[in-house]
């Protein structure tokens, strides 16, 4: 049978099985498994159809926990179902995993093997969470690479359907999810072939019906849970074979055969490695090279991991070992070992036991790859090495270097096995210029235009956007089996010209390689302009190095900072992979179907990308002598040194180097580190215009990375050349200066600050990034930052003015360029930020706020700043909440305490009055209130008497704290939804801050419950039918809730006074702030006119509800936008996620256009409604 081959990653081959053979198709996001629910979802709005001619149901829940619920009812029910998950949202679906199993319901739950997060969070792969569900009764099916995704999921599906046992089929998060390889793709006829309808028909009868009415899940006592627990002995004694039939049924169809345990290697081996996932890819080739050399080594690879067959494990090993490895990639900290070690281990001591003539052999534990931490060829040699060595080591780490217990294997990581029939390419992007895409689509080109086989492997870390991004395009005439990052490259692309000072560029350019960079100079200055070591670098390598100006050209063409075109068609035309016909033809077929749903504007200008760049590749002869410049330090000389030993290990890429002993034992990391790290990623700065300037702040106030501040000093003494200053306006300023400061190093070049500027001429103006312009101002940055801070006194902190003279103790994170959300989280920490508790939800908020390697929370200088801690997506607020409980027991411990050190003559009864019946509404006084508490401990300073001792160590909580619970739409409207009730519902003093971008923008931008009808995402593929949740009214009803709806772009001054008055409200606030997203489908440099727009339309009413007016007797709700100016579609059509329906069903997106207007109009009329309610009798 004809097959076709198809360039996809894990999570699509994946996909193509899953919604093929499923009915209904429950979904939730969570990354890095959101790509296969996407898609289902995709296929369904399209109404493609399964295998059995229908279109299955695809539908979004609030939760992990309430998709595993709404899927047993399916399954109960008789409907053929799946779901894609990984991580904690495993996790939440467990306690249904067990009644799933524990009714003998068939289904395949797709996993994309992923970390828990425990000292810290990571999005990467491991086995942690799989292992955890491993008690629960399911089978669990591994697949090692993509081909084996697609696989394994038929597999598994048809296993599942005969053995009436749940699967879980799972790979590896990211290096299987996520790495593209050109696969054969299964026919519908394939799964025809494999699926037994019979037995489909037999979980239809199976099902609860009216019709045969049956009872499940009943509650049962002592003398017969027991023994019903083990009725189900012998149908997970038939599945291994039943695995095993189906792996034979699929090989007569494909030719690919598998087994429950494969090995590879030597028939006669000693020494062997027993694993599962992407890792045996790794261990399988450097297996095949170390046998060439003559070692006697070899590979069981795990599929089938539960039931686990020990019996059939034993088989697969050959009969001369002497030694096993057993290799996790999990680690349960506290166990006698990880749970494969485990697992082989008491399979071999019982095979040892039924044949007592056997020598047992050697069996020995490590753990790799955590995190998706590299593992490579020299890191499998080295657990070989171990083996054979007088004294083995047990229960080790090969990776990290374990200087604390010295559990890890040393490694040579020169040790290398790629042959030269395979071409190798790296490059390095800039998070949100397009190359991960185009290198995408790059991998796809190969593998469909020419007879190579071809892998790609993008790595990014988690910041948003504007950080590293190293895609790895590997490809050739043979199959490419090297799940591991590339250290040797035939081609290496540099698209942003500021990584040469920031990053060893070149270490894995090959002798004789081509480097291709992205730069404004032209080639007769290029090579002056590079730092020395890059320069000594491409001539001790003999490289071949071009130029092009990608960004002048993007900007020339309409692009922007989008490049992705300009260098991939460079790549193209240099490499000569295909001829430039082939490779332009290829390319704008690519853009077509990429850009299609965009319009023809946005595809014409990339065709012209391509066309452009063939015309503007520049070959640079080398220089003779490397005469350029030293890298600057990677992090100041006055950093800390965790600073410049630990975070810029981790900025220069090269974190893994780090010791055991260096890495924070428990997860506490320093904040106030993202002031060290200087990305210089802005093209264009803004430079400040002081004679046409009105001092109004605004520019600050909507600087998402506080990249652009404000201050006014009495006086500037001895100040840089360079540095700009104007008279302070307004009579309390009269004789001091004023000052707007560029961050240039910091900025990202939004221009949301020029755009926001209400002078009648502008006061701001962008003006190219250079490195004279960066070493300028970062004197004057110095400069800046030692002038004094204003006097609280002097200000209204609820002004836009005044509360951009403040500090902001959040600055430079990794977010997006131009981010609707950090603006808030900055004003929040400029007015609270030296008393703020923060509880983070998991969501872009926690990983701009909280990734490594440097974290955006400041301190003042007095070491002051905000405390920030993520626990997990769901329980936010019950975090928070904690945090709360938690400052008002220690704070009424200390007052207790004060009463004793009275009593004890430890302090007079004055001090004590004046401590708790002092004032702290007002900064002034929080800081006479910090200079009191400072007396008190200056007094209990040395005594050793139980009460000092005690009231010594709660004597700061004298001082008011402010706790915010900080979170975007996907947790407070979804899956935390039900805690967030529960917490604003207690009456206690936290104050939520809720980022409303009206999608989960950290996953992908799927589908909240916030999201508007009419709007495209994730998820909603075919246009979200329902409206968004008015999450603030509903919340309103409770009546004690303090309730603020702002939007920074409409009304900055509505806004600020909204989080004052909800802080300093003495009980619960909700804060909805309007933020606008990449994920809209926005030019973001226009995402306040967006957010005055939806304001001006009506569909994001601003007010605010304060039951302190209810209290004296007026109006709570005030309504603070004017009555709609605006149509509904004349705000959304500025969007693509409303503009993207329209061009592909219009008559549909025209429909749910005419229902958004009605819903606005509703929801105001229903506003306007409620307030005139609230207003006191005899004033309605």
């Amino acid at each position: 049978m004809s097959r076709r081959m198809v360039t996809i990653d894990g999570n699509q081959a994946c996909t193509h099985v899953a919604y093929a053979t499923s009915e209904v198709i429950t979904i939730y996001p969570i990354t890095p498994s959101s790509p296969m629910a996407a898609e289902a979802d995709s296929k369904a709005a399209v109404k493609q159809k399964n295998i059995w001619n229908s279109i299955p149901v695809v539908t979004q829940m609030q939760s992990e926990g309430g998709v595993a619920g709404a899927l047993h009812g399916s399954l109960t029910t008789g409907s053929l179902c799946t779901t894609f998950t990984a991580s904690q949202g495993l996790l939440l679906m467990i306690p249904n995993m067990y009644k799933i199993a524990g009714e003998l319901t068939p289904t395949v739950f797709h996993i994309t093997a992923r970390s828990l997060a425990a000292q810290g969070l990571s999005i990467f792969g491991d086995h942690a969470d799989v292992y955890a569900a491993r008690q629960t009764g399911w089978g669990m099916l591994c697949a090692q690479n993509v081909q084996e995704c697609m696989d394994m999921a038929l597999i598994s599906t048809q296993a599942s359907l005969k053995s009436r046992i749940p699967f879980m089929h799972f790979f590896d998060g990211f290096r299987t999810s996520h790495e593209i390889q050109k696969v054969e793709e299964l026919t519908y006829d394939d799964m025809r072939a494999v699926i037994d309808d019979d037995l489909v028909i037999a979980h239809r009868k199976r099902a609860l019906s009216p019709d045969r009415p049956m009872i499940r899940g009943t509650a049962q006592n002592p003398d017969v849970y027991f023994t019903g627990r083990e009725t189900v002995n012998k149908y997970y004694n038939a599945v291994p074979a039943i695995i095993q039939e189906t792996m034979d049924k699929l090989a007569g169809l494909t030719g690919r055969q598998y087994h429950l345990f494969d090995y590879h290697g030597a028939p006669d081996a000693e020494n062997v490695v027993v694993m599962m996932g992407s890792g045996c890819e790794t261990v399988a080739s450097t297996v095949d090279y170390l046998v060439s050399q003559g070692q006697k080594v070899g590979l069981v690879i795990v599929r089938l991991y539960r039931p686990f067959d020990g019996r059939a494990m034993v088989n697969a090993l050959p009969p001369t070992v002497e030694r096993i490895t057993v290799l996790d990639r999990t680690k349960e900290p506290g166990a006698i070992g990880e749970p494969l070690y485990l697992d082989v281990r008491a399979a071999v001591g019982e095979a040892i036991e039924a044949n007592g003539t056997t020598i047992p052999p050697i069996i020995l534990s490590g753990r790799y790859g955590l995190g998706s931490a590299e593992f490579t060829p020299a890191m499998v040699k080295a657990v070989f090495d171990n083996m054979v060595t007088m004294v083995p080591k047990n229960k080790f780490c090969v990776g990290p270097n374990d200087d604390v217990t010295f559990a890890s294997l040393d490694y040579d990581r020169s040790f290398d096995i790629e042959g030269k029939d395979v071409y190798r390419a790296m490059f390095y992007g800039l998070g949100s210029d397009g190359t991960v895409g185009a290198n995408k689509n790059t991998i796809k080109i190969i593998g469909t235009e020419t007879d190579n086989s071809a892998q790609g492997y993008f790595v990014y870390d988690s910041k948003k956007s504007g950080s590293i991004t190293t895609s790895h395009l590997r490809f050739g005439k043979n199959p490419v089996v090297a799940p591991y990052l590339i250290n040797k490259a035939n081609f290496i692309a540099c698209h942003n010209f500021t990584f040469l000072d920031q990053y060893d560029m070149l270490r894995n350019l090959e002798d004789g390689g081509t480097f291709l960079l992205t730069t404004s100079f032209g080639a007769k200055d290029i090579w002056k302009k590079l730092p020395k070591t890059v320069q000594s670098d491409l001539i001790a390598k003999k490289a071949r190095f071009y130029i092009i100006d990608a960004v002048s050209l993007g900007q020339a063409l309409g692009l922007g900072a989008r490049i992705n075109m300009i260098m991939q068609t460079a790549f193209f035309m240099i490499s000569g992979i295909l001829t430039q016909e082939e490779a332009i033809a290829a390319i704008k077929k690519a853009i077509k179907k990429t850009y299609g749903n965009k319009g023809d504007k946005v595809v014409n200008m990339n065709y012209n990308a391509v066309d452009e760049a063939i015309k503007n590749i520049v070959e640079v002869k080398l220089g003779k002598t490397a005469t350029g410049h030293e890298l600057p330090p990677t992090v100041p000389a006055d950093a800390p040194d965790f600073v410049k030993e630990v975070t810029a290990k981790i900025i220069e890429g090269k974190g893994e180097l780090l010791k055991v002993s260096q890495i924070p034992d428990d997860g506490t990391w320093p904040t106030a580190t993202t002031q060290y790290e200087k990305r210089n990623i802005a093209v264009h700065t803004p430079q400040w215009l002081p004679e046409n300037c009105i001092q109004c702040g605004q520019c600050a106030l909507v600087c998402p990375h506080a990249a652009i501040r404000t201050k006014i000093v009495p006086e500037l003494k001895n100040p840089p050349a360079a540095l700009k200053s104007t008279d302070a306006v307004g009579k309390e300023f009269k004789g001091s200066k004023f000052i707007v400061q560029v961050f240039t190093e910091d900025c990202c070049s939004c221009t949301l600050c020029v755009s926001v500027c209400p002078a009648k001429t502008k006061a701001l103006q962008m003006i190219p990034n250079t490195e004279e312009l960066r070493l300028t101002e970062r004197e004057n940055v110095k400069y800046f930052l030692d002038l004094p801070e204003i006097d609280p006194a002097k200000i209204n902190p609820a002004s836009i003015k005044g509360s951009q003279l403040l500090r902001p103790l959040f600055e430079f994170s990794g977010a997006c360029a131009g981010c609707g959300e950090t603006p808030y989280v900055k004003l929040v920490s400029q007015l609270f930020g030296d008393r703020m508790l923060a509880a983070n939800a998991t969501g872009c908020s926690s990983i701009y706020g909280g990734n490594l390697p440097t974290t955006p929370y400041a301190k003042r200088a007095d070491g002051r700043g905000p405390a920030w801690s993520n626990s997990l997506f769901e329980d936010n607020a019950e975090f928070g909440l904690g945090m709360r409980f938690s400052v008002n027991k220690l704070a009424s411990q200390a007052a207790e305490l004060l009463q004793e050190a009275v009593s004890g003559k430890l302090i007079t009864k004055k001090m004590a009055d004046d401590l708790l019946q002092a004032d702290q509404s007002t900064q002034t006084a929080i800081e006479e209130q910090r200079r009191r508490v400072a007396e008190l401990k200056a007094k209990l300073e040395g005594k050793t008497s139980p009460i000092a001792v005690q009231l010594y160590h709660v004597a700061d909580y004298l001082v008011k704290k402010s706790v915010w619970i900080i979170g975007g739409d996907g947790w407070a409207y979804d899956i935390g939804y039900g805690g967030l009730d529960h917490v604003l519902a207690s009456g206690e003093n936290v104050n939520v801050l809720l980022l409303d971008t009206e999608v989960y923008s950290n996953t992908g931008g799927q589908m909240s419950k916030s999201t508007p009808r009419a709007a495209t995402a994730q998820f909603a593929a075919g246009g979200k039918k329902l409206p968004k949740k008015d999450i603030g009214m509903i919340f309103s009803t409770y009546g004690n809730v303090y309730i603020g709806r702002i939007s920074l772009g409409a009304n900055p001054t509505q806004a600020i006074k909204a989080i004052t008055e909800a802080e300093a409200y003495d009980g619960p606030s909700l804060i909805i702030a309007y933020a606008h997203c990449i994920n809209h489908g926005i030019n973001m440099a226009k995402g306040l006119e967006q957010q005055k727009k939806a304001v001006a339309c009506g569909h994001w009413p601003l007010y605010r509800y304060n039951p302190t007016l209810d209290a004296e007797g007026k109006n709570p709700l005030t309504i603070d936008s004017k009555d709609p100016s605006i149509t509904f579609e004349e705000y959304a059509l500025g969007e693509n996620r409303y503009r993207a329906l329209k061009m592909v069903n219009p008559t549909e997106a025209d429909a749910l256009m005419a229902q958004s207007q009605k819903d606005v109009t509703r929801s105001w009329k229903f506003l306007k409604g409620r307030a005139q309610a609230m207003e006191p009798e005899g004033e309605k």
